[in-house]
């Protein structure tokens, strides 16, 4: 039993009455990094309190809980906020929690893929997921709604955290040239998701090509063969 606490994945291989022993596998969910819940009875997977036990160690477990606790509210919101990816495995009802999903894109934006379509189109979930980076990248803005990818506010704060979200912004956004701007000056390279029309804007050009050099090639042929800012381009 001790050597579970050290390793939960060594549940696997015990017997079905050591997999359904409440005791042994309170110790296998102590491993913060390998628990067990995966291993225990469907018994244990429905013990409310050892499986909040579990997803308080690792927010992930919540894909081993039984049915009914992956739709018990308080269940899920302690799995979403140790880990947010943790609202894919909750029960559709809850991926239409509005308190729920702001946690879990709290945690990390991109989170806002697992949620209901309401939430998508909501505004201020939207704009709390588009702030939220994990790993230097947040494409929350690419599961938002249609109406919200044309939305000013909402693209611009995108942009100003990740420059790559104005790929998923609407085609008269990719025209705007404040979002545009913003986006080129967070990552240059963007530029090839701009519009021809600010492709072949020079201060919008040049602000790229200073975050990224070779962001010249997505600039208009006209301003690709301009010397000053091939200069430029070239250090």
């Amino acid at each position: 039993i001790a050597a579970l606490r050290n390793n939960g994945r060594a549940l696997e291989f015990a017997s079905d009455t050591l997999k359904a022993d409440r005791e042994v596998v309170l110790e296998a969910i102590q491993d913060p990094n390998r628990s067990g819940l995966q291993f225990a009875s469907d018994t244990l997977k429905a013990d409310r309190e050892l499986v909040l036990e579990a997803i308080r160690n690792r927010g992930i477990e919540l894909e081993y809980a039984s049915d009914t606790l992956k739709a018990d509210r308080e269940v899920v919101l302690e799995a979403v906020r140790n880990y947010g990816r943790a609202l894919q495995y909750a029960d559709d009802t809850l991926k239409a929690d509005r308190e729920v999903v702001l946690e879990a894109v709290r945690d990390d934006g991109d989170n806002l893929k697992y949620a209901d379509d309401t939430l998508k189109a909501d505004r201020e979930v939207v704009l709390e997921a588009v702030k939220r980076l994990r790993g230097g990248f947040c494409h929350a803005l690419e599961y938002a709604s249609d109406s919200l990818k044309e939305d000013h506010e909402v693209v611009l704060e995108a942009v100003r955290n990740y420059g790559g979200a104005l790929e998923y912004a609407s085609d008269s956004l990719k025209a705007d040239r404040e979002i545009v701007l913003e986006a080129v000056k967070n990552n240059g390279s963007v530029l090839e998701f701009a519009s021809d029309s600010l492709k072949a804007d020079r201060e919008v050009v040049i602000e790229a090509i200073r975050n990224k050099s070779y962001s010249i090639l997505y600039a208009s042929e006209e301003l690709q063969n301009d010397p000053e800012l091939k200069k430029l381009a070239e250090g």
